[in-house]
């Protein structure tokens, strides 16, 4: 039998952890545990994203084949909610898979690191 594993975070690399904590806790609410030069965390004692500084990393291309992961989000008004995390410092890429023509099924955001989260609509 394996071993089963207990997932603790989901860590970034990332340039300015600080900064990403603060954005993360922003639209999330999750609190900010603990903010360094070098790594930064939040979270709510089940859920926990880390930041880690790598001062080098670059983006991957949207869309494209490097996409490694990304972030979904439910939010009760996904056009609030957008509007507001482009306030916050997130940008909008061309590509949308979730608009339809009937409306917004998801938007696809990139941090402001270019990492990449789906903003979606609450279940109906």
């Amino acid at each position: 039998m394996t071993t089963k594993a207990k997932l603790l975070a989901v860590t970034l690399d990332c340039a300015e952890p600080k900064k990403m904590a603060e954005f993360y806790h922003a639209i999330t609410g999750l609190d900010i545990q603990y903010s360094e030069e070098e790594y930064a965390a939040v979270g709510n004692g089940t859920t926990n994203i880390y930041f880690g500084r790598v001062p080098d990393r670059k983006p991957s291309a949207w869309p494209g084949p490097d996409k490694q992961f990304h972030f979904d989000f439910r939010v009760p008004d996904v056009e609030k909610a957008v509007e507001e995390y482009l306030e916050l410092g997130a940008t909008r890429p061309d590509f949308q898979p979730g608009v339809t023509e009937e409306g917004t099924g998801w938007v696809v955001l990139q941090d402001p690191e270019g990492h990449l989260f789906c903003v979606c609509p609450e279940r109906s």
